[in-house]
């Protein structure tokens, strides 16, 4: 059976597409109260939302079965945060999707203020047919001051270049080697940055920091006569401040497509004829919001499927050459553990994690949260990769991690020993599936299905042919098969692969028919 999702705010027919091809049932409520949410929220694994839905504390408590929320967007300001990981709900976003939008509706606001199209619009539609009024200035030759030189802030610089504008940029945390990539000035003095400025955009986060960083002084800093935008956060320019330096000629335009309140139904600036102003439309391109979805639905259900989330909002950053080495084998380790949990059902008191070969010298934190789920999540209602060091701690299970850089035969693998009890995996094929390289000891080489036999006996003639007979009378095929064994042992390991489910009628008919070390029944 597949996970349930909520969906409380629109977001494109692809996304949803996504999560049905991973089994996944989605159920669309738009425009619920959070009464009506906290009702129904309760049997749901995952929630997406926009900007609109608040996902508040009470929400997260009344969702017992939650574990991950994923915003289809950049910003999670209607989330809390703190009370999410308490909880041990993951929270993602997709940030990277309405990256080209964000920035194309900059340079919009920046040409439609310097041009002073959406006024000339407006006449025309009275009927008059008016130039002087609406002379307006180039881009060309004119500098372009950008606070933020993130990756939106960098997109604006190149496609700003482009116009044959000069940049300069205010970044204290922008690399040099980056602002020289983008061809921009960098400059610590944020006077001296204003001083230059004949336009200005901002893309900055909202933060302590930030909010109300553009006030009287700065907008008297600029050149008379500058143009700014805003396109990030709102907040981030005093919006009082900024309407009396319109008024006056020190600010020759706007162009402001976000607010401190969203919505907003009014401000200084809706008065104000140099003022061109949008109601947050920096995403609103059908481009954004199928990426938005699409996005965010890969990355809930990969955080679903136990796998890593490269985007978590309240988890540590994982760097993009550990997710290329380690994202796969993230399910496969929680899968080995989850079998080792089947042949030991008691929670171990020590796991060690191995990494091997070009894996190495990765970081190996999300593989130790993946093998910690697979051994908890039977005996947690709720673990997830926030809170399964707290679980392990609470369970009282020490948590090791090796590396080494021999691996063998292969490229690389994995091993989780557990109180003793050993398994290794490693990654084959285009789809980079699991294989299981050794259990418990015994050296196999088998891709594990759903439904799984292993046993243990002391090999001799006739043992197989008495498995297949029980399986067979029982109407249960073996699709692959791998017999182990170890140096160390006259016994053999019988890694078996079948079709379906193996009745508890079945396990002891074997283990009576057959003189065994170990008889396991795994499902995956």
């Amino acid at each position: 059976m597949g996970f349930k999702i909520l969906v409380t705010e629109p977001i494109a027919q692809a996304g949803i597409d996504v999560f049905e091809q991973h089994g996944s049932r989605v159920d669309v409520r738009l425009g619920a109260s959070p009464e009506e949410l906290a009702e129904v929220i309760g049997g749901y694994d995952a929630l997406i939302v926009r900007s609109a839905t608040k996902v508040t504390k009470q929400l997260i408590d009344a969702a017992p079965r939650l574990k991950i929320v994923g915003r289809a967007g950049v910003g999670v300001d209607n989330i809390d945060i703190d009370a999410a990981s308490e909880a041990g709900v993951l929270v993602c976003n997709a940030p990277e999707s309405n990256l080209v939008s964000a920035a194309e509706h900059t340079m919009a606001l920046m040409m439609a203020a310097a041009r002073k199209i959406p006024q000339a619009s407006a006449r025309m539609k009275e009927g008059a047919w008016e130039r002087t009024p609406f002379v307006g200035r180039e881009l060309y030759d004119k500098t372009l001051a950008i606070f933020g030189l993130g990756r939106i802030g960098g997109l604006v610089a190149k496609r700003a270049a482009a116009f044959g504008m000069h940049l300069i940029g205010y970044d204290p945390y922008c690399h040099q080697d980056r602002a020289d990539s983008l061809g921009v000035d960098l400059v610590a003095d944020m006077d001296e940055v204003l001083a230059r400025a004949d336009f200005v955009t901002v893309h900055l986060p909202r933060t302590a920091e930030t909010l109300g960083m553009f006030g009287r002084d700065e907008f008297q800093m600029l050149k008379p006569g500058a143009i700014v935008v805003n396109t990030s956060r709102g907040g981030i320019y005093d919006i009082d401040a900024l309407a009396d330096a319109l008024r006056d000629g020190q600010v020759a335009a706007c162009g402001i497509d976000v607010w401190e309140e969203e919505p907003c139904y009014t401000s200084p600036l809706h008065e104000l004829p140099n003022a061109v102003i949008t109601p947050h439309l920096g995403a609103a391109t059908i481009e954004a919001q199928t990426r938005a979805g699409v996005q965010i639905a890969e990355y809930v259900s990969a955080g679903l499927e136990g796998s890593i989330v490269p985007t978590s909002i309240n988890m540590a950053p994982v760097p993009p050459e550990v997710f290329d080495l380690l994202g796969p084998y993230t399910p496969a380790v929680q899968a080995l553990a989850h079998l080792l949990a089947q042949i030991s059902p008691d929670v171990p008191r020590k796991i060690t994690v191995t990494a091997a070969g070009t894996i190495a010298n990765a970081d190996l934190t999300v593989l130790v949260a993946g093998a910690l789920s697979g051994f908890i999540s039977a005996d947690e209602d709720r673990v997830t990769a926030v809170n399964v060091d707290e679980v392990a701690k609470r369970h009282g299970i020490k948590v090791e991690r090796t590396s080494r850089i021999d691996a063998e035969e292969y490229a690389s693998f994995v091993e989780i020993a557990a109180d003793g009890r050993r398994a290794a995996c490693t990654l084959a094929g285009a789809g980079q599936k699991l294989r299981i390289i050794n259990l418990l000891g015994y050296k196999i080489d088998i891709m594990p299905q759903q439904h799984s036999l292993i046993f243990v006996y002391h090999d001799g003639p006739g043992r197989m042919g008495t498995i297949g007979t029980i399986l067979g009378d029982a109407g249960i095929s073996i699709t692959t098969m791998q017999i182990g064994t170890r140096a160390d042992s006259t016994n053999a390991l019988v890694y078996m692969n079948v079709d379906r489910e193996v009745p508890a009628s079945v396990l002891d008919r074997l283990g009576r028919a057959l003189v065994l070390k170990g008889l396991w029944y795994i499902r995956l």
